[in-house]
């Protein structure tokens, strides 16, 4: 009686259907997703709580200044208890949810997964994976050392190029005509604020579209017997994800025991460095603006991006001419071996 009495209370002052929600958060997963790189998408939002958390302490301990930043962070990696580790947690998350939203991404392109009727996913996971590389380009320069400084610098100066709104965008990024004190109390309001919040949304959208378009189904021949085609989300795929954050915390740990994160020189205005390094996803896009003039190096990457975005379309045109027409999947083949060879080239320059 007691109970009832509860749930009754908590029935009128919380008034949700309970069992549709329940339904909502609980449809049964495709068998297919039994492989864990299938099940990627979960990956990236570990890591993405990860940093969160470990975002949260350092900011306890982070002055955003240019007199301050540089000997904050150096506090935090050589005097505050296990600030290193912390540290080292939010760095090596980060990297690592790059490599997550790009592996995931190379799995829904190369099986087909952004067809009809989940275009609009495949844009909103565009959008993830350029706000993920944002929170590494301001979080690379809050650091404020030499490398971190100039590239910031040069990503600004880049910015500025872009033909009509490029002035506008960099004194808007900048908080001035050049990189100043204004600069880095922006970085860090994109790093901590507006990022997180625009992340939030795409992820929140992400997640809304899977559960009412689902999910691309495949079958293989091992499956061919089974009697169920899906298996339950609690506990089943709920414990496997659990399994996959386990795994992915001790390789964080590892990665920071075994390369923990370092310090060096102070950033310095008045001394450019010799070679100026962008983090390494920033690779490829730094060597291809190298191999061309300003202007041609930043419509090309703009186009690439409009290019990827419109995929699912592009490749609806060519399967409209030929139904098996694997033109796609040579494409995207040609497009990832290119931004390879352009990131390892960059890497040993």
């Amino acid at each position: 009686m007691q109970s009832v009495d509860k749930k009754n209370w908590f029935a009128e002052r919380i008034p949700v259907d309970w069992n549709s929600l329940k339904h909502f958060t609980n449809e049964p997963v495709p068998n297919h997703l039994k492989r864990w790189w299938f099940a990627l998408g979960g990956t990236p939002a570990y890591l993405f709580m990860v940093q969160l958390i470990t975002g949260i302490f350092l900011t306890f301990y982070y002055v955003p200044t240019p007199e301050q930043a540089f000997e904050s962070i150096t506090r935090i990696t050589y005097e505050i208890r296990f600030g290193w580790f912390i540290r080292g947690l939010h760095m090596w998350s980060a990297n690592l949810m790059v490599i997550a939203v790009i592996l995931h991404m190379l799995r829904v392109f190369f099986t087909g997964s952004y067809r009809k009727p989940r275009e609009l996913n495949w844009i909103v996971g565009v959008c993830i994976l350029l706000v993920t590389v944002s929170f590494g380009f301001t979080g690379y320069s809050l650091i404020y050392e030499q490398l971190s400084y100039w590239a910031a610098t040069v990503g600004t100066n880049i910015a500025q190029s872009v033909p009509v709104v490029g002035p506008f965008m960099a004194a808007f990024i900048r908080g001035g005509e050049e990189i100043g004190p204004n600069t880095l109390t922006r970085f860090f309001v994109f790093h901590i604020g507006v990022l997180p919040t625009v992340m939030f949304i795409f992820v929140s959208t992400h997640i809304f579209l899977v559960r009412t378009t689902g999910v691309t189904e495949f079958k293989f021949k091992e499956q061919e017997n089974e009697k169920e085609e899906t298996f339950p989300f609690f506990p089943n795929h709920l414990l496997t994800e659990l399994i996959i954050g386990l795994l992915l915390m001790y390789i964080l740990t590892m990665l920071v025991v075994i390369f923990p994160p370092e310090m060096h020189q102070k950033a310095n205005p008045l001394v450019t460095p010799e070679h100026i390094k962008p983090e390494w996803y920033f690779f490829a896009s730094f060597r291809w603006l190298k191999l061309n003039s300003l202007i041609v190096g930043i419509i090309g990457q703009a186009v690439a991006v409009i290019l990827i975005m419109a995929w699912p379309w592009i490749d609806k045109i060519f399967r409209r001419k030929n139904e098996n027409s694997e033109l796609s999947l040579w494409i995207g083949v040609a497009g990832f071996l290119a931004f390879l060879a352009l990131t390892v080239w960059e890497a040993m320059v």
